[in-house]
């Protein structure tokens, strides 16, 4: 973990509340896909822990949801601004069991993570299927972008304005996969697994409310079958073998 001063180079909004901002960082910081950073925001105590979607030799980005009064704030921020960061957090996702035809799904902003896993995959010579889950087509983000570095995409609404009327366990349940890889709300995750046949293997990314954002709080931990774990340090990915539902 580094605390770094990041420059912000770009924040646009790309979707209903939905913001893309990207940082110059002039060196590799991310080790694995599914990590994420914690960023200081002048006058809250709590940094805000957000998930890294994709990343360069020289750059960060990140795509966030504005749902409160710190996201409030990010909104308005400026190329050129500077923001005190944590990173890179988590254990990310380990790609290397992923078979020929793995099954990336996220809900919501569970989606980002999902375009690093991706573009890892596509890179090893594997193509992803992925499931993305909205409330409507407004709300949609990211398709495109996935479909221009080579993955299979489908789409659920829960309006059905786009793609399947439903949730994504109503697309999944029609595809075949030999892994899972996911990043969402926990009743989309729990929906999943039990949707998904046993023997499939699965890595799921929980979404917690964390304290520090590296372990020393013990704010986020959680019950598994190998005993406490703390999702900001030893997740947010957990192997779907030890999660207790």
């Amino acid at each position: 973990m580094k605390q770094m001063n990041l420059t912000i180079l770009s924040n646009e909004c790309i979707a209903e509340d939905i913001y893309r901002m990207v940082f110059e960082t002039g060196e590799m910081l991310v080790e694995k896909p599914g990590q994420f950073i914690n960023i200081k925001i002048d006058g809250f105590f709590l940094r805000r822990p957000i998930s890294i979607s994709d990343w360069t030799d020289n750059t960060l980005t990140i795509i966030y949801k504005v749902v409160g009064a710190g996201t409030e704030v990010m909104k308005e921020m400026t190329a050129g601004q500077v923001l005190d960061v944590l990173l890179p957090l988590g254990n990310g996702f380990d790609i290397m069991q992923s078979g020929e035809r793995p099954l990336l799904v996220g809900g919501g902003v569970g989606v980002p993570p999902m375009f690093g896993v991706a573009k890892e995959l596509i890179a090893a010579g594997v193509k992803p299927v992925v499931v993305m889950g909205f409330n409507e087509e407004s709300q949609i983000f990211l398709a495109e972008d996935f479909e221009a570095i080579g993955a299979e995409v489908h789409i659920a609404t829960a309006d059905g304005s786009v793609g399947t009327k439903g949730f994504v366990t109503d697309v999944v349940k029609d595809l075949e996969y030999t892994s899972i890889f996911t990043c969402g709300p926990l009743p989309m995750l729990r929906a999943l697994d039990s949707c998904a046949p046993a023997e499939i293997p699965g890595w799921f990314s929980f979404e917690e409310r964390m304290g520090c954002g590296f372990g020393a709080c013990m704010g986020c931990s959680c019950k598994t079958k190998y005993g406490n774990k703390r999702i900001c340090k030893d997740g947010p990915i957990l192997e779907r073998g030890e999660i207790i539902w």
